[in-house]
């Protein structure tokens, strides 16, 4: 038996070693990647740096698994999110350097992605080796919803034992969490209401506390073993009031996290940054950026507020990581954009700035699926594996309709809706488990799949009145949104078959053929307006049905690709690595071409290959 311990304490032993030796291999490579000032030396030295990465790539989701620490694994992940997506963003902001190389405003952009590059690294070594470079980093800052619930223990504690804890112990733990509930009620973007709800809850905890400090001190001079019935009752006034103030932060900082993110979805702004660069114009890059701080601003105190309510350790680990990225990303999308405006025909200069801003879009979409998670941590979803949500918004679809004011169902229709309700739930189960047999969890078509999933489970929470949509108006949008999603499904099923044989893609194209037809009409259905409770009724009714129709297709579309990715082993070029990067994919941003409408394959040899091949079009540029 002994000697099974001691051969598994070597295994891992050996694996951190490994993975160590990896890390400093990458950083040394990275060092020289810095000072390349030719571009032929530059493409050599990429071509080494790319293969370290793919190798570490495989070694660092391979040593995330075997993490039993659930802190461990979060810090793992953000540290690999960092690295997948500065890689993109070394190339570009590399080659804009070289290509412009007294350009002021390059040279920060680049040095800022390296300096994060390095730091992500670091906090890789730190985990495989339990050790830390810098002990002040050690501690993360302690959160509301674990210091609530450890006084909420604390008090919970006098019942068998008066002596445990002394009255000035608990009143400075309840003073601390007063003071982190500021955080809340100073916030720019915290409603009145919330504000006075958080300070009049502040007040009665104080109040609470002290009857029962009163009744605590008369159970002692009586000499009593145990808590008196006086006790029990302000003992458990204070355990209530405590719960009423961590809802209450919680439904604060979620209700505005939610509004900011529909807000901030349409992208303005970095629209605004991309036209003023190319146009040269320095009034609108001034303003743009002044808006794009004041967003990154609104999104990393957003973050911080959420870490304090995000009831586990690792979704705190998280946002913690939203709250760095905002932080470190919005001076990057300016200094891109001052380089553009600098050099306004630069194919890289424009391509750089698109890289950064895709960075920033795709922290959005991962604010919205951390709200999620959050969110199903309130409602005790948290073993649930949902990763993906897109949150009803209001975009370009609605922009030129009559606007319908937004209901809420009554009891009775709420009643009728939640059986078809509950046939879109057994839909999402079936999609989930068909999910849970595929090997590769970073696939596209798989992660749109589950994106659909989510978004079909958030409207069969509408259904029984619960979850985040609220109105019908709600629900329209998320359905909207679900039918964009099957088309951009549509488009990766198609991808697929072009690999396929001609046997083989006939089945899967009949089944991905009736999405553009299955969409159309629901995003009809939901653009469609209507008047009169019974009317809107019959929406919701027809919505919820023809969603419920797209899940069944999209059931049989899962189960075929499975079987055929099985028995054809697709090009990874699609498909992605097995050990490819947990998260969001890399895309190739070539030759000055767009982001959008482009295929995307998770971080692995074959982006690093076509990334290689662009770096030779620099010099055209």
């Amino acid at each position: 038996m002994g000697h099974t311990k001691t051969s598994n304490f070597s295994a891992k032993k050996g694996v951190g070693v490994s993975t160590i030796t990896r890390v400093y291999k990458v950083l040394a490579t990275l060092e020289h990647l810095e000072k390349v000032s030719g571009f032929q030396e530059f493409v050599q030295i990429f071509s080494q740096f790319g293969n370290e990465m793919v190798k570490f790539a495989h070694l660092t989701g391979d040593r995330q698994n075997d993490l039993k620490d659930e802190k461990k694994k979060a810090r793992m992940a953000a540290a690999r999110a960092i690295l997948e997506k500065c890689t993109m963003m070394l190339l570009t902001a590399s080659k804009t350097c070289l290509r412009h190389p007294d350009c002021e405003s390059a040279r920060i952009n680049k040095g800022g992605v390296f300096h994060r590059m390095r730091l992500a690294l670091d906090q890789v070594i730190e985990i495989v080796t339990d050790s830390r470079s810098n002990g002040e980093n050690e501690i993360h800052p302690t959160s509301i919803y674990a210091d609530i619930n450890e006084f909420k223990m604390k008090v919970e504690g006098l019942r068998d034992n008066l002596n445990g804890i002394t009255k000035e112990t608990l009143t400075a733990m309840l003073e601390v969490i007063l003071e982190h509930t500021e955080d809340f009620t100073d916030s720019a973007y915290t409603s009145h209401e919330h504000r006075e709800r958080i300070l009049e809850l502040s007040r009665q905890a104080r109040v609470e506390l002290e009857q029962l400090v009163a009744v605590w001190k008369q159970a002692q001079l009586l000499k009593a073993k145990e808590a008196t019935e006086d006790m029990e009752l302000a003992i458990i006034k204070t355990r209530q009031c405590m719960s009423e103030l961590r809802r209450e932060l919680q439904n604060t900082v979620v209700e505005s996290a939610g509004e900011l993110l529909k807000c901030y979805m349409d992208h303005v702004v970095l629209k605004a940054l991309k036209a003023s660069g190319v146009e040269e114009n320095l009034e609108a890059l001034a303003e743009g950026t002044s808006k794009l701080s004041e967003q990154k601003e609104q999104l990393s105190e957003t973050s911080r507020l959420l870490r304090h309510i995000s009831g586990t350790e690792p979704l705190e680990i998280t946002c913690l990581h939203a709250e760095e990225t905002f932080r470190v990303i919005g001076p990057q999308i300016i200094s891109a954009a001052q380089t553009l405006a600098l050099h306004p025909s630069s194919k890289i200069a424009k391509e750089n700035l698109e890289v950064f801003c895709e960075a920033w879009e795709s922290q959005l979409n991962d604010m919205i699926i951390l709200l999620k998670e959050i969110n199903d941590v309130f409602e005790g979803r948290k073993g649930e594996k949902r990763a993906y949500l897109s949150l009803p918004r209001p975009g370009k679809h609605t922009a030129n309709l009559k606007v319908v004011k937004a209901v809420k169902l009554d009891a009775e229709e709420q009643a009728k809706i939640a059986k078809l309700g509950l046939e879109l739930r057994l839909h999402t189960s079936d999609v989930d488990a068909e999910t849970e047999r595929w090997e590769d969890q970073d696939n596209e078509i798989l992660r749109q799949a589950q994106s659909m999933s989510s978004m079909a489970y958030s409207m069969y929470l509408f259904t029984r009145g619960e979850g985040l949509l609220k109105t019908t108006q709600d629900l329209f949008h998320q359905a909207e949104i679900f039918a964009e999603e099957s088309l951009r499904l549509h488009s990766s099923l198609h991808a697929l078959s072009n690999q396929l044989e001609e046997d083989e893609k006939s089945p899967l194209l009949m089944e991905a053929e009736r999405f553009p037809a299955l969409s159309q009409q629901l995003q009809m259905t939901c653009r469609t307006p209507v008047h009169g409770k019974a009317a809107t009724f019959t929406k919701v009714d027809t919505s919820i049905q023809e969603t419920t129709n797209m899940m069944t297709v999209l059931i049989k579309v899962l189960s075929l690709c499975y079987k055929l990715l099985k028995k054809c082993k697709v090009d990874q070029t699609l498909m992605g690595s097995p050990h490819g990067w947990q998260g969001n994919q890399l895309q190739t941003v070539a030759n000055g071409e767009s982001l959008e409408g482009k295929n995307t394959d998770t971080f692995g040899a074959k982006s690093l290959e076509r990334h290689m091949a662009n770096l030779t079009f620099l010099e055209s540029k």
